[in-house]
């Protein structure tokens, strides 16, 4: 046997072939190697509105809403109220509700306590006054005024704080009589009951709120009194009420006619506790 010519065109036609086939699947793997990532084109969106109504409203639809008030050009000229002013609005409203409870307190009172011109001598609205005529405006002290007692420490430190203001704690009873109490803080409080308080001159504040009023119950039943149910108060004497009159006149140089609220809380200091003005409100 030997090898004709006819073989040697077909083995060097298939080792082309083959050779051809390699050159194809290397430079394949050298284009997947080196080719660049895919980029993902974003899709464009198409809003499209369907038949029937929007629970948000539709995108492109055009409110028209009508206000009493005139146009403005210039939405920087609109006044929006800041935060310490709704802070200030939402306080007036509480007040505002405590100034009724106190009215009903002293409705109460009027047959059995009578504080010679200080509680409701000037019955009013709160606003300022209007007109020229010899009527006073503003408020008295007693309708300004708001004391704080801190409710955190011990019942003997609150003890403490009100003998220390030499203030006198009192409970209206539903039979009229009026028990008082005093040195509230030794191991043996003075009481005294008297069965009507027409000669009470002294100005005296009720509870508007506040953890400290179970303090006062607990200080009766300490003295033997159970006045669960009673209307209780704290008798100021001129000395602390002088004091609170400076602290207030010091706190901004305020005319006393101009304050609407005076907002006191107890502080400690050297000499032993003392009142501090924390904010006022005025009449505008």
């Amino acid at each position: 046997m030997r090898v004709t010519q006819y073989d040697q065109v077909s083995s060097s036609l298939i080792a082309v072939v083959l050779a051809l086939i390699i050159a194809v699947f290397w430079l394949s793997i050298v284009w997947f190697t080196n080719r660049l990532p895919q980029t993902e084109n974003d899709v464009a969106l198409e809003m499209i509105d369907l038949a029937g109504g929007a629970e948000d409203g539709s995108p492109d639809e055009s409110l028209l809403v009508e206000s009493p008030e005139d146009p403005i050009d210039d939405p920087s000229q609109i006044d929006t109220p800041e935060e310490e002013n709704q802070v200030e609005e939402m306080l007036d409203s509480v007040v505002e509700l405590s100034d009724k409870a106190t009215q009903q307190v002293q409705q109460q009172m009027q047959t059995d306590l009578t504080n010679s011109g200080k509680v409701g001598s000037a019955a009013g609205t709160g606003k300022r006054a209007l007109g020229f005529g010899p009527g006073k405006k503003g408020l008295p002290r007693e309708q300004r005024w708001f004391i704080k007692f801190s409710d955190r420490g011990s019942l003997r430190d609150y003890a403490k704080q009100l003998d220390f203001f030499k203030i006198e704690l009192g409970a209206l009873l539903k039979n009229g009589k009026m028990i008082y109490l005093s040195k509230v803080s030794s191991d043996k409080p003075v009481s005294r009951t008297v069965s009507s308080g027409a000669n009470e001159k002294r100005l005296y504040m009720t509870w508007q709120g506040g953890e400290r009023r179970t303090s006062d119950l607990s200080l009766f039943k300490k003295a033997g009194f159970d006045v669960t149910g009673a209307i209780l108060f704290h008798f100021y004497p001129k000395q602390t009420e002088n004091m609170l009159l400076s602290q207030e006149k010091r706190y901004r140089n305020k005319k006393f006619d101009e304050i609407r609220r005076t907002y006191f809380t107890v502080r400690g200091d050297r000499t032993g506790y003392n009142f501090e003005v924390t904010r006022q409100t005025y009449f505008r």
